[in-house]
């Protein structure tokens, strides 16, 4: 089992502050991890790239990602995360503070994702 968070992801689930995303804007998105360097795309068109860094820390275990271009632009956001099942689970924290759990409440800015690997 690959438990690198290196490849293309799709989400299978996702929830902000609470209240759980449509399935049409799931099956539109798709995230890129590769040497570093995130992208997210939207109906296959790049909206939001920059870069990510595992950071030391944790459990659970902990990334940062810094927005380069697109809606996060500027932006550091500080992320768990955990692999479960071959699926890789995200919780990001759009505060700028880091998660301390995996779930989301109203008000939190807290955007938890459940994602399943592109084959290659």
């Amino acid at each position: 089992m690959n438990h690198s968070l290196e490849g293309t992801w799709r989400p299978l689930y996702a929830e902000l502050d609470g209240e759980e995303a449509p399935v049409e804007v799931l099956q539109q998105t798709e995230v890129e991890l590769t040497a570093g360097k995130y992208t997210v795309r939207f109906g296959g068109v790049a909206a939001d790239h920059g870069s990510f860094e595992l950071d030391p820390g944790g459990p659970p275990a902990q990334l940062t990602l810094r927005g380069v271009a697109g809606p996060n632009a500027g932006r550091t956001i500080p992320c768990i995360f955990k692999f479960i099942d071959g699926t890789l689970m995200i919780c990001y924290g759009l505060s700028g503070t880091r998660p301390a759990k995996f779930q989301t409440l109203p008000g939190g800015q807290l955007y938890l994702v459940t994602y399943s690997r592109t084959p290659v």
